[in-house]
C-alpha cells in the first residue's frame, strides 16, 4: 500500500491497473518486448506472485527484461503465520534469475537499484525483489543514483573461429537463431553468412519478437511437431546456435525421440558466457567475408475471400488488410497455422508469440505491447480457451484508451490439447476425455464479454463478414474485437 501511495509523488512512473495477476505480468513481457526496456509489477504477496506465474513463466523463457516488486508481511508479523503467509523466495525463484529481500528501509533503493541491473543482465532476465510492509513504512534516506549496466561479453576468438571453420568445412550446416537476432539486423547477418557458406537457416518455434514481411530477410521457423521439425534439420551435420538452445520436443511421445538434432550433429553455442548475439553475428560474417546484398521478402498479399468462414480464410484477411507496422500478438495456436504463410509478403511488422507454452499471455502481451508502442497498431490473434485464462485484460486496454484489434478465434475447443491426446497415444478416448476439451455447453460469447468491459466487439460467420468487419477495426482507433466462429482444423 506504501508503494501505491508513493506513486503520486513520482511523476515519471505510469500505473496501469491489471484485474489479476496474470494479466500484469503478461503485460510487462509485451512492454519489454517491444521497448527493450524492463516493466516493473507490483503483486501482493505470495499468492498474487503465485496467480502471476504462467506468464513469468513465459517471460523467462522470452528472455525480457522484468522486475517484479512483490509486498510481504512486516517481519514481526511473518513468525505468526497469518493466512497470507507463504514463501515468497521460494515461489518467486521458480520464475527468476534474480531474487533478494529488503530487510532494512536503508537497503530499499539500493536493492531496487540492483533488480534494474539484474533484469537487463545478459539481454533479459526476470528479478524479484520482496518488500516487507514495515521496511517500506519506515523512515529511509531517499533514492539512490542507478547503477551502470553490465558490459556484455564480446565473442571470444576461439568461438568465432570454431563456428567459422565448421561453417566453411563443407559439412551440412544449420544456423538456428532466436532471441535477440530476429530483428532486421541479426537477420541480415545470418542470412549473409549463411549465402557465403551455403548454411541453412531457421529460428525457434516461437520467438520472441520477430520482423517479418515484405522487404525485411524471410526466415522459417522450426516445426512445432517434432516430426516435422526433424525433417527440417535431417541430414545436417552442425548447428550453429545463436541466441537459441538446442531444439526437443514439446513433450515426450511414446517411441519418439525428443532430442531433435540429427544424430551425430555438432551442436557449437556462438553466444555462450553473455555474448551480444548481433555483435558475434555481424564479427562472424566479416570474419567470413561475406557480402552484403541479400535477398528480402517480396510484397505479396492474398486476395479478400469469400465463402465459408474457416482459419484459412480468416489468415486470407489478415493478409490482405495488415497495416504496416503493425504488432502481430499471436496466440491464434491451432486456428492460426496458415497466419504466416498469408502474412510473409504483407507490409512490415512484428510476432509476438507464446515463447513458454503457457496458454493465457495473448491478451496481456498485446496490452503491454500496446502500451511500449503508442503510435503503432496492435493486432492480437487469439484462440478461445487462451483468452478466457486472461479475458480481463480487455478491461484495461479499454482504461488505458490503447489501439488494439483483436481477432477471437471460437471454435468451441481445446484443440491443440485433443492434438495432444492423440500423439501421446492415449486410447480408449471416452465421453468424459472429451468433455474435458470441449467449450460448448454452455457457449462462450466474447461479443457479450466484450461489450461488458467497454470493448466494441461483433460476430462473423463468413469470410465476406470476416473481412470487413476486420478492415472496420482496423481502420478505427481503440479497442475492438471480431469473433470468428471458425470450424475446428480438419473438421
Amino acid at each position: 500500500m506504501h508503494f501505491v501511495a508513493a506513486l503520486d509523488d513520482v511523476p515519471e512512473m505510469r500505473g496501469i491497473l491489471g484485474l489479476f495477476e496474470g494479466v500484469v505480468t503478461g503485460a510487462a513481457d509485451g512492454y519489454a518486448r517491444m521497448a527493450g526496456k524492463p516493466a516493473a509489477t507490483l503483486l501482493h504477496l505470495g499468492p498474487g506472485l503465485g496467480n502471476g506465474l504462467a506468464n513469468l513463466h513465459n517471460a523467462r523463457r522470452a528472455r525480457v527484461p522484468m522486475i517484479n516488486i512483490v509486498g510481504d508481511h512486516a517481519l514481526a508479523h511473518k513468525p505468526l503465520d497469518a493466512p497470507l503467509e507463504s514463501d515468497i523466495d521460494a515461489i518467486a525463484s521458480a520464475v527468476s534469475a534474480w531474487v533478494t529481500r529488503s530487510t532494512s528501509p536503508d537497503d530499499v533503493a539500493t536493492d531496487a537499484a540492483h533488480a534494474v541491473v539484474a533484469a537487463t543482465e545478459d539481454g533479459g532476465r526476470v528479478a524479484t525483489l520482496i518488500l516487507p510492509a514495515d521496511v517500506c513504512w519506515s523512515e529511509s534516506p531517499g533514492p539512490v543514483q542507478p547503477l551502470p549496466a553490465l558490459s556484455q561479453t564480446p565473442p571470444t576468438e576461439a568461438a568465432q573461429c570454431a563456428v567459422a571453420d565448421a561453417l566453411r568445412s563443407g559439412r551440412k550446416c544449420m544456423i538456428l537463431l532466436g532471441g535477440r537476432t530476429l530483428l532486421e539486423p541479426g537477420l541480415r547477418a545470418a542470412r549473409r553468412i549463411a549465402d557465403a557458406t551455403g548454411a541453412g537457416m531457421m529460428c525457434e518455434t516461437f520467438p520472441t519478437r520477430l520482423e517479418r514481411g515484405a522487404g525485411v530477410v524471410p526466415i522459417d521457423r522450426l516445426a512445432y511437431l517434432g516430426e516435422f521439425a526433424q525433417m527440417q534439420l535431417d541430414g545436417s551435420e552442425v548447428i550453429v546456435l545463436v541466441d537459441a538452445k538446442a531444439p526437443v520436443t514439446f513433450f515426450a511421445y511414446p517411441g519418439k525421440e525428443s532430442v531433435l538434432t540429427p544424430e551425430g550433429c555438432e551442436v557449437i553455442d556462438l553466444c555462450a558466457g553473455g555474448v551480444d548475439p548481433v555483435s558475434a553475428l555481424t564479427d562472424l560474417a566479416e570474419r567470413i567475408g561475406c557480402g552484403t546484398d541479400v535477398a528480402v521478402a517480396p510484397a505479396a498479399r492474398p486476395e479478400r475471400p469469400t465463402g465459408p468462414l474457416t482459419a484459412e480464410s480468416v489468415a486470407a484477411s489478415i493478409g490482405a488488410l495488415l497495416p504496416e507496422h503493425t504488432i502481430l500478438v499471436d496466440e491464434s495456436n491451432t486456428s492460426g497455422i496458415f497466419v504466416a504463410g498469408a502474412t510473409a509478403g504483407a507490409p512490415r511488422h512484428d510476432m509476438l508469440t507464446l515463447t513458454g507454452g503457457a496458454i493465457g499471455i495473448g491478451l496481456p502481451l498485446a496490452l503491454g505491447a500496446a502500451v511500449a508502442a503508442p503510435d503503432r497498431k496492435v493486432l492480437c490473434l487469439e484462440s478461445d480457451g487462451s483468452a478466457m485464462y486472461t479475458i480481463q485484460a480487455l478491461w484495461t486496454m479499454v482504461r488505458e484508451d490503447l489501439d488494439i484489434t483483436i481477432v477471437l478465434y471460437n471454435n468451441s475447443s481445446y484443440a491443440v490439447l485433443n492434438m495432444e491426446l492423440n500423439r501421446v497415444g492415449a486410447s480408449n478416448v471416452g465421453d468424459k476425455a472429451r468433455a474435458m476439451l470441449d467449450l460448448s455447453g454452455p457457449d462462450l460469447d466474447f461479443v457479450a464479454l466484450a461489450k461488458g468491459m467497454g470493448v466494441t466487439a461483433s460476430r462473423a460467420t463468413t469470410a465476406e463478414e470476416f473481412t470487413d468487419q476486420l478492415e472496420a477495426a482496423l481502420a478505427h482507433r481503440g479497442v475492438r474485437l471480431v469473433e470468428a466462429m471458425v470450424p475446428v482444423i480438419g473438421m
